[in-house]
């Protein structure tokens, strides 16, 4: 059972730097809710996702809210959650039913259905329809290719399921692929293509756009910042320069809090070396250090604290921060919402 304890150095992170630097109404825009059952892989206990199992079977909006509570304290939060994307065998109707049971009982709630390239539009609309979704959660795993690390998008979000989010303006959760994430040429071209050919269709580009570091949304910024239907969400993304990269290179009111909840809070962080991004945490690391406070903190505190630093060079006004945390991504979604009259 996942057990989270708030120690002495949590508190003073939070205390003495975060405390007045988030605000008091905050628009999740990137949780999951799950369960652990959906995962069909018989051997799941001993596979990618195993701390899944051993920490938190299943996610519900109870637990996300009690989280909250404990690491924003005195805070008040919205989200927009949608399905874990398990690798095949996956249940999706179960971890679409579920999420969708979770959410429509809380008016500050919204939800997206999780998809796979398999889908017709008939099985999408259905899932839609009754799970009240304002839009998709496709995932990389999924592509048709078999290979998750440089498929293309169309690979696992083929154009026939982008056709359904733009006839209906809908939002899709967008997990690039390839080694170079969004700095990988394809990607952009294809971004540029899609987001022209879709133009109803609004795109969140997870954790700055799969940038953990700066370089990549320095060279994909200047190509896609006058692309309209494209949004950001900075989840889990912990350097400081990728976000400052982030709001300068496409605007920071292009960009919104997310937490990925269940990573965000667990202990570690996203670091960035040479080319590379990769997560450290209490398990991979042994930092035994003499020479100063060796405990790590919430992922979603190292989050934070990259998110206020990387605002410095735009000194970020109390309006653009609500928008950062709020406003953006509230108006975003209840634009799908009075479009589709969900």
């Amino acid at each position: 059972m996942f057990n989270l304890s708030i120690n002495d150095l949590d508190k003073k992170i939070w205390e003495e730097e975060l405390n007045e630097f988030v605000p008091q109404k905050i628009y999740d825009v990137h949780t999951h809710i799950y369960q652990w059952k959906s995962n069909l892989d018989k051997n799941k206990n001993n596979g990618p996702y195993k701390y899944q199992g051993e920490n938190y079977e299943n996610v519900s909006y109870e637990l996300l809210d009690q989280i909250d509570h404990q690491l924003f304290p005195g805070r008040n939060v919205e989200r927009l959650s949608f399905p874990f994307p398990y690798n095949y065998p996956c249940d999706f109707n179960n971890s679409n039913d579920y999420v969708s049971t979770q959410t429509n009982n809380h008016k500050r709630s919204d939800n997206l259905i999780l998809i796979n390239p398999k889908m017709d539009k008939t099985e999408i609309i259905n899932h839609l329809e009754s799970s009240k979704a304002v839009g998709f959660k496709p995932y990389r795993t999924y592509s048709k290719t078999g290979d998750i690390t440089n498929c293309k998008i169309t690979d696992f979000l083929p154009e026939h399921q982008i056709a359904i989010a733009n006839e209906k303006g809908l939002i899709i959760m967008m997990h690039l692929s390839k080694k170079d994430g969004v700095a990988d040429d394809e990607n952009i071209n294809d971004l540029i293509f899609l987001s022209e050919k879709y133009p109803s269709t609004k795109w969140i580009l997870a954790h700055c756009a799969r940038s953990y570091s700066a370089w990549g949304i320095e060279k994909a910024a200047k190509k896609l910042r006058n692309l309209k239907n494209i949004w950001y969400d900075c989840s889990t993304v912990c350097e400081s320069d990728a976000l400052n990269a982030l709001y300068t290179g496409v605007g920071v009111d292009r960009v919104m809090y997310g937490s990925d909840d269940m990573i965000g809070p667990m202990r570690g962080k996203y670091i960035s070396f040479g080319m590379a991004w990769s997560n450290i945490n209490e398990n991979n690391h042994s930092l035994k250090l003499d020479h100063c406070d060796h405990r790590m903190t919430f992922i979603r505190y190292e989050q934070l604290r990259a998110m206020k630093r990387g605002s410095r060079q735009i000194g970020l006004s109390e309006k653009q921060k609500k928008a950062l945390f709020y406003d953006t991504a509230k108006n975003l979604v209840d634009s799908v919402k009075s479009r589709n009259k969900i």
